[in-house]
């Protein structure tokens, strides 16, 4: 098993930034990716961003493209993910994930992620 724990958070006004931190632990030499999800209030989960873990190649989307930046720190297992110039539409609840394996673009897909951080609280202020 892998434990994610999630830190940062709270409450941001608009226009400035954040940095959230997710802490693997337990079985992460079957880490092959993580990502980041995010799910507003009445509004489904969603896809934010992943970094492959050997790689550290990143996919973002579309509505964080450029202002989003995730990162991992190889020695302890953690990935982080940096927001500037939030908005009020940023409102969310973030979880990390990880996944032992995906193909293509499953990346942006729940379904192909085992474990999940407890998530944590972005309310940007407008």
């Amino acid at each position: 098993q892998v434990q994610l724990v999630q830190s940062g958070g709270g409450l941001v006004q608009a226009g400035g930034s954040l940095e959230l931190s997710c802490a693997a632990s337990g079985r992460t030499f079957s880490i092959y990716a993580m990502g980041w999800f995010r799910q507003a209030p009445g509004k489904e989960r969603e896809f934010v961003g992943v970094i492959r873990w050997i790689s550290n190649r990143t996919h973002y989307a579309d509505s964080v493209k450029g202002r989003c930046t995730i990162s991992r720190h190889d020695t302890n297992d953690t990935m982080y993910l940096q927001i500037n110039s939030l908005k009020p539409e940023d409102t969310a609840v973030y979880y990390c994930a990880s996944t032992r394996y995906f193909e293509g673009s499953e990346y942006s897909s729940q379904a192909h992620y085992d474990y999940w951080g407890q998530g944590t609280q972005v309310t940007v202020s407008s």
